[in-house]
């Protein structure tokens, strides 16, 4: 996110720069952006006749330097039927309005207002936040702008809203979901040489400034628990594999945490079962799982949520080496279940087994949910529209379920089922590690159930939707930091009361 944004509320009154306005369908506009319009006259009609806009969702009219009005620009943003919007769509809009921005725009006032009047404090806060993770850039390896890069400086972004001082409040807490949501993109857009397990370990140790009690767990530590399946995974690589446990106390004492596991394999060659070199170089990002974890930590103690939470990240890297671990090879995970290594690629369900089992058996929390860019396979199931989920509680699957329909970062339920574990049997161990070509989602998360007992559980298996994510109004980076705002509603939706 470049450090020369800077947002600013101030009340309604005579806008600076580039003017960002709303109207409903049939050109309808709220009463001080008609005051402010006033001066042009006709002329945002005879444009909209001219260019076919009526204001449906997400259509824009660009005006240059209007007349009458002693501007550069101004934009119209249409909103559509105002009674239909959600708040996803407002921020949805906010990304919008931010896109709309002309580069060398040093300058802009967007009018929070909509037909019907004003928007109210926590609306002006989603569109900041729009604009907010719209604006998010990773440009930190560039040493030269290209010729046709006009970017200004500082880029200043004024809301025109109703009372401001309310909108300051809300936008607290919307600003820290803003700023972990960057923080899960830069670590997912980092490449592997510079975060490696150890770096990776370091950062998420960096949350300890905000009162996040973090550990640490290295190989020697690791190994004496037990955990064959992950450390199996590293051992091939250079770089040593970590375990970092993080726990926001935010919540009344005593009361039991809720448990977020994520898969960090900060880059995965596929290790003995070498992946293709084509597209490999995506594998950096085989560690979103773990990202969106400490992203979520990371916005909980922001905002002081009142939960008491623990993320755990597991962080390998799967590198093929005299060292690594061969197909054939048996390992003995924590849960003391044993797995044969069919295939070194399957190896994010490995280093979970055994951190989920950890997280369950130590901290005996009210549920567990678990991201990974686990398989292939989901994204030729759904896409990247939608993430699958894997659950064994119908409660909680709903709830997780509710929450990504109003973020809108969603989630379709996968099935699963005794007939899909049948296929992931060993004839030497307890199980295999992948079940093959059919299927290969829920086997994976077949595998992962084994390791969760009673414990209310959610598997996101987020390949398609995390790592080169699809462009949206809110994301133009490879990668969109997916599942922290999902699951930080879910804290506040259901678990905060």
């Amino acid at each position: 996110m470049p450090a020369a944004l800077k947002f600013g509320f101030t009340p309604f009154a005579r806008p600076r720069g580039v003017l960002v306005v709303f109207c409903d369908e049939n050109l309808k506009f709220g009463p001080a952006t008609q005051r402010i319009l006033a001066p042009a006259g006709d002329l945002v009609r005879r444009a909209a006749t001219a260019d076919r806009f009526i204001g449906k969702q997400g259509t824009s009219l660009d005006i240059v330097a209007p007349s009458g009005l002693n501007l550069p620009r101004l934009v119209v943003l249409g909103v559509g039927k105002e009674s239909e919007l959600k708040s996803h769509d407002i921020v949805k809009l906010g990304g919008i309005a931010m896109g709309k921005l002309p580069a060398p725009a040093a300058t802009a006032t967007i009018f929070a207002e909509f037909a019907s009047g004003p928007l109210k404090a926590d609306q002006v806060a989603d569109m900041a936040l729009g604009a907010r993770l719209r604006a998010y850039t990773f440009d930190l390896y560039k040493t030269k702008r290209k010729d046709d890069d006009a970017r200004p400086d500082r880029i200043e972004v004024n809301f025109a809203c109703s009372g401001a001082n309310a909108v300051e409040k809300a936008w607290v807490k919307s600003s820290a979901i803003a700023d972990s949501v960057a923080f899960a993109r830069d670590l997912v857009n980092e490449p592997a040489n510079v975060l490696y397990p150890g770096e990776f370990a370091r950062r998420a140790s960096s949350l300890s400034k905000l009162g996040i009690n973090v550990e640490v767990l290295d190989v020697p530590a690791m190994r004496k628990l037990g955990m064959g399946a992950l450390l199996g995974v590293g051992q091939g690589s250079a770089h040593d594999s970590r375990l970092v446990v993080m726990r926001w106390n935010g919540g009344k004492r005593g009361v039991d945490p809720v448990a977020f596991i994520g898969k960090g394999v900060c880059f995965d060659t596929g290790g003995i079962s070498i992946k293709p070199a084509q597209g490999m170089e995506d594998m950096k990002g085989d560690m979103a799982g773990a990202a969106c974890v400490v992203g979520l930590m990371r916005a909980l103690a922001a905002r002081k949520a009142k939960v008491n939470a623990v993320g755990a990240i597991g962080l390998v890297e799967n590198m093929p080496d005299g060292k690594a671990q061969r197909p054939g090879d048996i390992v003995k995970t924590m849960s003391g279940q044993t797995i044969e290594i069919v295939n070194t690629d399957a190896e994010g369900r490995l280093v979970l087994a055994d951190v989920l089992h950890y997280v369950n058996k130590r901290f005996k929390p009210k549920f567990m949910i678990n991201l990974a860019t686990l398989t292939g396979a989901i994204i030729v199931a759904l896409g990247q529209e939608y993430a699958g989920m894997f659950s064994n509680d119908d409660k909680l699957a709903e709830r997780l379920a509710k929450c990504g329909e109003t973020i809108g970062e969603r989630v379709w339920r996968m099935p699963l089922g005794p007939e899909y574990d049948k296929m992931i049997d060993s004839k030497f161990a307890d199980m295999k590690n992948t079940g093959g070509r059919w299927g290969g989602a829920i086997t994976a998360a077949q595998l992962l159930q084994r390791f969760v007992g009673k414990t209310p559980w959610v598997h996101l298996d987020i390949a398609g939707t995390a790592m080169g994510s699809p462009q949206t109004d809110t994301n133009q980076s490879w990668s969109s930091g997916w599942g922290v705002r999902l699951l930080d509603h879910l804290i506040e939706e259901y678990y905060e009361r």
